[in-house]
């Protein structure tokens, strides 16, 4: 088997995912067209070495559909011999797509291929693409569908995270995020949008909230207690019957935010990379997937970090560094308290909390991170892992090189 090395790593900053964000007016296709213009102009890159674009995309609808990985490789005047797919597993779609890049490596069918994804939250509304899960009873009911919120809130219920807890951990994560900016932790990866004139539009995380403190959050009302009242509540508590009352803890303030982004990352094998004189910067160890309880929806990055683990004959205590999701607070809460984390290990420039999730583009901005973090901080090894709806969950480990 093929080792696979990760050359770079870029994405675009996070703009909110409303009409007044400042990626509102780029479509989709040109956020994902922009990320691949980075890699091949910062690397210098021949195109026609480039075998597979594979983009994450979880509303692969309207503008943002139509094999839109394709069409940015044609639109970023990539070598018309390099293909592209999109690929949807809900909010790791975009791990995932850097997860298939770089086996189409390890199998020898690419020797160099681009994994990453793109969401525009804001011209491509979340739940855009419709599906049978939440729609179609006849399996709404057998899998005990709940909205993702309310999953969230019965993790905290059932494993104690009171309201201070999660808001706690939500200002530490805007904390982390404000500090690695000021420390220019994401330089190394940042390309700024720029707009049809070559003005650039944005070139920060636009979504955060560094003056969020204990007192601000603590008035925000519970934003699923009205869906868990709707019979959701009762939905989960039939798989979950031990628990008397769902406890609604979270809110706009300690989960994701809607934003737009996307991301791309370099993926190739020694000799290609030796081929254009390229130096890798980290090498892809293991990755997993696995599904998990679909009621409660969010338990999934403690099983797959598990697997991912023993695949590589690691142990949780062999890496020096965590990023999951930050999908709500009580998702890497829950982890760090099952596998005995350090919060100092985990998410150590903030996350989806402070600076938002792309969905289909988060998983390849996370990998990019713990690659430009683990030069910064001068650590080895790295697990990104994702929870992911209807009950899963996708790792990957690297090591630096």
């Amino acid at each position: 088997m093929t080792e696979a090395y990760i050359y770079d790593a870029v994405r675009t900053p996070r703009g909110k995912g409303k009409k007044s964000g400042s990626l509102h007016e780029i479509t989709a296709l040109e956020l994902s067209t922009q990320t691949l213009e980075a890699i091949r102009d910062r690397n210098d890159l021949d195109t026609k070495y480039v075998d597979d674009v594979v983009l994450g995309c979880v509303s692969p609808v309207g503008e943002q559909g139509g094999d839109i990985a394709r069409i940015a490789v044609l639109n970023a005047d990539y070598a018309e011999t390099t293909a592209g797919v999109q690929v949807d597993r809900f909010c790791a779609s975009g791990l995932e797509a850097c997860n298939m890049a770089a086996a189409k490596v390890m199998t020898g069918e690419a020797d160099m291929a681009i994994g990453g994804g793109i969401e525009s939250m804001s011209r491509v509304p979340m739940g855009a693409a419709g599906g049978a899960w939440s729609s179609d009873p006849q399996i709404a009911l057998k899998s005990y569908f709940s909205p993702q919120g309310v999953g969230a809130d019965t993790i905290a219920t059932k494993w104690g995270f009171s309201r201070d807890d999660v808001d706690a951990y939500a200002v530490e994560s805007q904390r982390r995020a404000a500090q690695a900016w000021e420390e220019g932790r994401f330089s190394k990866s940042i390309v700024a949008v720029k707009d049809q004139m070559g003005g650039v539009r944005l070139d920060h995380d636009e979504h955060m909230r560094p003056d969020a403190d204990m007192q601000s959050l603590a008035a925000l009302n519970p934003s699923f207690a009205g869906m868990g009242s709707m019979g959701f509540d009762e939905v989960i508590k039939q798989r979950y019957p031990e628990l008397e009352a769902i406890n609604h803890v979270h809110h706009a303030g300690n989960s994701s935010g809607i934003v737009d982004g996307a991301s791309a990352v370099l993926f190739g094998s020694k000799e290609m990379g030796e081929r254009l004189g390229l130096k890798p910067r980290a090498r892809v160890k293991q990755m997993a997937s696995i599904g998990s309880e679909p009621g409660i929806m969010l338990t999934g990055p403690t099983d797959v970090t598990l697997k991912a683990l023993k695949k590589a004959g690691m142990d949780v205590g062999d890496i020096d560094l965590y990023e999951l999701n930050e999908a709500f607070a009580s998702v890497p809460m829950l982890m760090m308290h099952l596998l005995g984390i350090d919060h100092e290990k985990m998410n150590v420039n903030g996350g989806a909390i402070a600076m938002g999730h792309p969905l289909g583009a988060t998983g390849g901005m996370l990998l990019g991170t713990m690659v430009d973090e683990l030069e910064r901080a001068d650590k080895e090894t790295a697990l990104v892992t994702l929870c992911v709806g209807a009950g899963m969950g996708t790792a990957t480990i690297i090591e630096r090189v």
